[in-house]
């Protein structure tokens, strides 16, 4: 799998999952959860660049 297809699952599954866990386990609106979600999501990809340099070549992994 190449970098970008393989940041972009994880940063879209990471989002979806935010969102759901804090729109049903909280009392929290669609806006608040969407922003929980973006900043998980940013996260993620934070983490896919530092996986990019550091695991396996060409993958968003930290695993090898």
């Amino acid at each position: 799998m190449n970098f970008p297809s393989d940041a972009f699952e994880r940063l879209t599954a990471t989002a979806l999952q935010a969102f759901l866990s804090v729109f049903i386990i909280t009392d929290m609106g669609t806006a608040e959860a969407g922003l929980v979600a973006a900043a998980a999501a940013a996260l993620s990809l934070v983490k896919s660049w530092v996986a990019r340099t550091t695991g396996t070549s060409g993958s968003a992994s930290l695993a090898d």
